[in-house]
């Protein structure tokens, strides 16, 4: 069988994102959906010839609406200041794969998407064919129905099937066919041969290892050439390196290695011959100066129409992520897509890729890699590095083999467009560094420095380009450059603005010596929120000897310390936290308490785990949890077992542990079986998408466990959806299995106080007392005096006469009042009364019914008698 006849295919689990797994759709399903839609909801322009559009696409299936999103990016073919080319792996190279965002960032393009399939088991290369500026960085592979997308000489778009055909000739005249460029391996079929058996590749160095393609099937001999000599024959071994930039490295076994031996010797030249060929040998296309290629799948739209799939698909199986590529029927734009698993859709099944491509104009297209892969990255106007656009399968950027990029080709021009980067508001007094971004009549950013601004205001100073605002309300700052000027109007926010001040800190657990960051965060009331810059703070420390300066507490000592409260002020508006001294308590430590553990899995035989005691660098000890699902089906699961007869003391709040992940996207929980024998499954990380040392916990509070507990072991799963989007093999550090135990609040005094309308006698605790001014009701609210009622119960009052403000500290509640204005703050939060506090015969009192439900007070109420208990 000739290799050009001799198609492969290639098992659905080592195609990144080909055959989804769930949720299934049935072909009713897919017939009974309405006409969908596709609404356009904004469009920007990325670069001089490109500009990226938003759409919605909107259907029913099963009788409910869905919707997802859908981003595409025009590119103007005929636009000389902008070109579509492939970006490749790491530092231009094969087997270094890297995130969209990655390639875009380091090859400067303006916006990007990921590109082919690849084998996800393999090194890292892309299954077909791939031409970067002009440079032929690998051939098709000898598949059927497998389509590229091309960029003629001319700037004409191609989406078409090619093949490949190449030779080697010796010194003596003999010949032998080459099977591919920098081609991994696969699989020949109907019959299953492996492609590298008696058969001859060549590795350039765009390949970027020295292992070339060796899967243990075949025995390389490996050629060295560089300037068309024949520098080095390794027999029946590798070279140990990566190819030359003036030559390459051929790789034979079995036939082709006889024929190495036979007609090649260390001196003598060879001549290499290859050309990229249309499938179609009836066409005609100048291959060898295409400007750009890259690999795909199945052809998707022809002549503006879906058109039959040229490999199978998950068409009718899944909802995924989708990437695509096309062009318009006048070839003059190309078009490339990414539809989003988001919204009320897990994405879209193939058939509706095919009407979201018809829709927005493309009259040719194919499919790239999808699933786990999609990305589209793009550079915002006036921005230096692109984003992420979209939004990815499993919550990360997937490190993929290639991508098509947007690139300028555009000349710097005269300044277009200045606009003012600055907070959506700011605060009174506070140092603010404002910035200008830019483009140029390209769309080119400006670049930093390039230009300067002069800044002004009406509201405040300048120092270069740091404003520092100095009345509320609204300041008008403008930036001036050349013959383009911008203003913006940034509201400066006081006290009245606020509808909120919270420390955002409550999951600190406090340690003698320790420092914390209290980032204190104030919310408008139009709902708008910020970080108060931490010198505008003002802070009081109650409970403990603990510091805070420039936005950092320091607890200088904890003894005798039952609990922290810590009150945060901007321009006279307070809020307060109060933190409970809490302990931390290592379980598992190998330095220093280590439980008996082993290995296992259930309830797959075909799953391979063990652990291992290691020691890093730093001499610290750990375990190793060693997986290998690849020979197993369905659910998986590879556990750290502990030492069930060790028992968890006390009741613990969090269950913390340091983890070294693998990026392997598998999950990793923990088994905790309680007193009443109840096993609970407790999800610690949903993807492992790290790599290196990091803390990962999990909240046992809303579990409804039966105390003591014991840990019964810790664990990599891999659900049975999605496995094509998960390492199959891999390794985790784990280490310092702590348990925290929530310390308790204060509880403020029990105390009874009974108070009557319109009488001064009182009683606490059964004692009779005098009030001087007895709790009177205004306007249906009752209100009472707020001191003797707030130190009979176990509070404190303070009294600001400057703004005629009361304020409430009891347990762990702060509220501030202001004689005759309805507003009061409750713990940071702007609360509105009925009824206005007031002063009655010199006493403050203050509306019963909010305070109350906001102390937490438990108040009871005798119509008859009009008695009020208070406890």
């Amino acid at each position: 069988m000739s290799k050009h006849k001799a198609w492969i295919k290639m098992s659905s689990i080592v195609l990144s994102a080909f055959i989804g797994l769930s949720p299934l759709i049935t072909t009713a399903e897919v017939y009974a959906a309405s006409e969908p839609t596709v609404t356009m909801t904004g469009q920007e322009i990325l670069t001089s010839g490109a500009v990226m559009k938003k759409y919605v696409w909107k259907s029913t299936r099963s009788n409910k609406e869905i919707t997802t999103n859908g981003n595409v990016i025009e590119v103007d073919l005929t636009n000389p200041n902008v070109k579509l080319d492939v970006m490749t792996g790491t530092n231009d190279q094969f087997t270094k794969k890297q995130s969209v965002l990655g390639m875009a960032t380091e090859t400067k393009a303006v916006a990007g998407v990921n590109g082919d399939f690849y084998n996800t088991q393999a090194e890292g290369v892309p299954m077909g064919p791939e031409i970067e500026n002009g440079r032929l960085m690998a051939t098709p592979p000898y598949l059927p129905g497998f389509y590229s997308f091309a960029i003629s000489k001319d700037n004409k778009p191609i989406v078409d099937l090619f093949t490949f055909q190449g030779s080697v000739t010796t010194k003596d005249g003999a010949k032998f066919a080459l099977g591919g460029i920098n081609k991994t391996y696969y699989w020949f079929e109907p019959g299953g041969e492996h492609s590298h058996v008696d058969a001859m590749f060549m590795y350039t160095n765009a390949w970027g290892q020295s292992d070339r393609s060796n899967d243990g099937v075949t025995v390389p001999t490996e050629v060295l050439v560089q300037k068309g000599i024949i520098q080095k024959i390794a027999d029946n071994t590798t070279i140990d390196m990566i190819a030359p930039q003036d030559g390459y490295i051929l790789r034979a076994s079995g036939k082709a290695a006889d024929f190495v031996r036979q007609h090649m010797k260390i001196g003598d030249p060879l001549k290499a011959d290859y050309d990229i060929l249309p499938q179609d040998s009836t066409k005609t296309y100048d291959t060898k100066n295409f400007k750009m290629m890259i690999g795909g799948h199945t052809i998707l739209v022809d002549g503006g129409q879906p058109t039959d799939f040229s490999r199978e698909v998950d068409s009718l199986c899944c909802y995924r992520s989708r990437t695509a590529i096309g062009y318009s029927q006048d070839e003059k734009t190309a078009y490339i897509i990414t539809v989003d698993n988001s919204g009320d859709s897990k994405g879209l099944s193939m058939k509706e890729l095919q009407q979201f491509m018809i829709k927005v104009g493309v009259w040719k297209g194919m499919n790239l890699d999808g699933g786990g892969s999609t990305q589209m990255v793009a550079r915002p106007l006036g921005e230096f590095n692109p984003v992420l656009i979209n939004k990815t399968e499993t919550g990360i950027q997937r490190k993929v083999v290639n991508g098509v990029g947007v690139f300028s080709t555009a000349p710097q021009g005269d300044v277009k467009e200045l606009f003012i980067q600055a907070p959506d508001f700011l605060f009174l007094n506070e140092q603010a560094p404002l910035n200008f971004k830019g483009y140029d009549e390209y769309y080119n950013p400006i670049e930093s420095g390039s230009v300067t601004a002069q800044w002004s205001s009406d509201n405040g100073t300048f120092k270069d380009n740091v404003f520092t605002p100095t009345k509320l309300g609204i300041a008008k700052v403008t930036a001036a450059s050349g013959k383009g000027s911008q203003s913006a109007e940034i509201p400066v926010v006081g006290r009245n603005d606020l509808a909120g001040l919270q420390i955002d800190a409550t999951n600190i657990a406090l340690s003698e010596g320790g420092s914390y960051k209290l980032p204190v965060i104030a919310t408008t009331k139009s709902g708008k929120s910020r970080e108060v810059p931490p010198q505008l703070i003002d802070w009081e420390v109650l409970g403990m000897k603990a510091e805070v300066k420039d936005g950092i507490l320091t607890v200088n000592s904890l003894a005798d310390a039952k609990q922290l409260q810590l009150i945060a002020r901007y321009d006279g508006y307070s809020t307060m936290l109060t933190l409970p001294i809490g302990k931390d308590s290592v379980w598992y430590d190998l330095d220093h308490n280590a439980v008996l553990t082993n290995s296992g899995s259930k309830p797959e035989e075909s799953v391979a785990a063990s652990v291992y005691i290691r020691e890093s660098a730093a001499k610290n000890k750990y375990l190793e949890l060693n997986y290998d699902f690849s020979k197993a089906t369905g659910e998986k699961w590879a556990y750290a077992n502990m030492d069930t007869g060790i028992q968890i003391e006390g009741q613990p709040q969090f269950i913390k542990m340091k983890v070294d992940g693998d990026e392997s996207l598998n999950s990793l929980r923990t088994e905790i079986k309680d007193n009443s024998g109840k096993v609970y499954y407790v999800e610690l990380a949903k993807n492992i998408n790290w790599k290196g040392w990091k803390q990962v916990s999990a909240d046992l509070s809303d579990l409804d466990l039966k105390f003591p507990i014991v840990v019964k072991s810790v664990y990599v799963y891999s659900e049975s959806v999605g496995q094509d989007e998960r390492a199959t093999v891999g390794k985790i550090g784990i280490d310092d299995i702590t348990f925290t135990y929530k310390g308790q609040l204060s509880v403020p005094s029990n105390n009874s106080v009974k108070l009557t309308v319109n009488k001064t006698a009182v009683t606490v605790n059964n004692k009779n007392m005098t009030l001087e001014q007895a709790p009177v009701i205004v306007s249906g609210n009752t209100l009472i005096p707020i001191r003797f009622v707030t130190d009979a119960l176990g509070g404190t009052v303070r009294w600001d006469d400057k703004e005629r403000k009361v304020t409430v500290i009891r347990g762990d509640k702060l509220i501030d009042l202001w004689i005759d204005n309805p507003d009061l703050l409750v713990n940071g939060k702007r609360i509105t009364a009925e009824v206005a506090p007031k002063i009655m015969n010199d006493v403050t009192v203050v509306p019963l019914r909010i305070l109350s439900e906001n102390m937490g007070w438990k108040v009871t109420w005798d119509e008859k008698t009009k008695q009020i208990t208070l406890q």
